[in-house]
């Protein structure tokens, strides 16, 4: 199930190809840093209830710390969370997940790009 969700992390990698600030600029700790900052807030959002097509406009509204660009992967990401049943999200810190899958898997994701 936790897998379902990894394999989203290939739908963030096109945040490297946005201008404002790329993944590759800031570089594999920090860019896995935000990228699973995103998905921590995507996850707490389904925990709090947040219906599936406010997610987007409720985590932005909060300010998040990661770069602008990075959010462009909420709706992508909360597709995946949001098929999750809540109890077995409440088991799972996805964000730790996601950023140490991210950085993993950098080169791999790089040399897809």
């Amino acid at each position: 199930m936790i897998r379902k969700i990894l394999a989203a992390a290939f739908v963030v990698a096109p945040l490297s190809a946005t201008p404002s600030l790329s993944a590759d600029a800031l570089g594999k700790d920090e860019s896995c840093k935000y990228q699973g900052q995103v998905m921590a807030a995507v996850q707490q959002a389904r925990l709090d209830k947040v219906p599936l097509d406010q997610v987007g406009e409720t985590i932005t509204a909060a300010a998040p710390e990661w770069p602008e660009n990075f959010s462009a992967a909420i709706p992508q990401l909360a597709q995946h969370v949001y098929q999750m049943k809540r109890r077995d999200l409440k088991d799972h810190d996805l964000g730790a997940v996601f950023e140490a899958q991210c950085i993993e898997n950098w080169d791999q994701i790089q040399s897809m790009k």
